[in-house]
């Protein structure tokens, strides 16, 4: 029996505007009474929904599919040898990863005038030939495994991440904890702690290396590492700044503390309202997630 296909898919902005502003009309009112125009959020939805059409209507007519929301996938149960196919822009894969376990990622472009393709480089015409490939594995495409993190508290609670974490308070300010890596350990307060993965370190840690003048190479999205860094940590007498940046290995964990009382969070991916409380007495410790994202990407093997 073939797999199932499992689509993912988020809802475009003018379904998101349409919720939020009951009609049509109301929400091109809405839009042009801020100098904006409703036309390029139509022609967004035109584009996403004749994609998503075009990937449906080369899915095998004996294969099962599914259609999951964004919205919906802390409450979807993935079967081991599911196909995912996320249809829409890279920030999906991410929203994605962190609820499976091994399964084959395919990531569809839905409009590649709009959105990089980083994690979603294949056209919705490739589609049928992806799924083709999933069962003969031809040297037209292969799996990049591309490294996760792994957060666990000491309760148990888990989190994986494709991009980063963040630590701290939840307002990014006076985050007051004791970290301890490698042999050392430091009492700090700073704007939290930021760990990420090769994947990662394209986006929000880029920005950090950048603006503190950070030279050394960050891991590649298939290398089994981490960087972690601390943001704007504060020198006083009770709290020190020598750890603030450094690269984990797999298996070499990176320990927090929380001394902050409340408003302590971990949160995963940019994904602030899918946090874990990070309060006094709890203690996070992350580690290179044993778990890869198994993204299908195009061979360098010519075919």
């Amino acid at each position: 029996m073939r797999p199932r296909v499992v689509l993912v898919t988020r809802k475009t902005p003018l379904e998101v505007l349409l919720e939020r502003r009951g009609t049509h009309d109301q929400a091109r009112f809405h839009l042009r009474s801020r100098g904006q125009d409703i036309a390029d959020y139509e022609a967004a939805h035109t584009q996403f929904e004749a994609a998503f059409a075009q990937v449906v209507q080369q899915i095998a007519a004996d294969q099962r599919r599914v259609r999951v929301n964004r919205d919906d996938l802390d409450r979807f149960l993935f079967a081991p040898d599911d196909v995912v196919v996320v249809v829409g822009q890279d920030g999906l894969v991410p929203n994605v990863a962190k609820y499976l376990s091994g399964q084959l990622v395919i990531g569809v472009n839905s409009n590649p005038d709009r959105f990089d393709g980083v994690l979603c480089p294949h056209r919705p015409e490739e589609a049928g030939a992806l799924l083709e490939w999933v069962e003969e594995r031809t040297d037209l495409y292969r799996v990049q495994e591309r490294v996760m993190g792994l957060v666990e508290r000491e309760d148990g609670q888990r989190m994986l991440a494709l991009n980063e974490f963040y630590l701290g308070h939840r307002s990014h300010q006076s985050s007051k904890y004791v970290l301890r890596v490698g042999g050392k350990e430091e009492r700090q307060s700073s704007s939290g702690v930021l760990c990420s993965t090769g994947t990662g370190a394209t986006g929000w840690a880029r920005s950090v290396t950048e603006q503190r003048g950070i030279e050394e190479v960050l891991p590649s999205p298939e290398q089994a590492a981490l960087a972690w860094f601390v943001r704007e940590p504060f020198p006083s007498v009770w709290t020190g700044t020598d750890l603030d940046f450094g690269i984990l290995q797999e298996g070499e964990p990176l320990t927090i503390d929380s001394l902050m009382g409340d408003d302590g969070v971990i949160f995963a991916d940019g994904i602030e309202s899918d946090r874990v409380e990070f309060l006094d007495g709890h203690r996070a410790t992350i580690s290179v997630a044993p778990t890869r994202l198994n993204l299908i990407v195009r061979s360098a093997v010519p075919d």
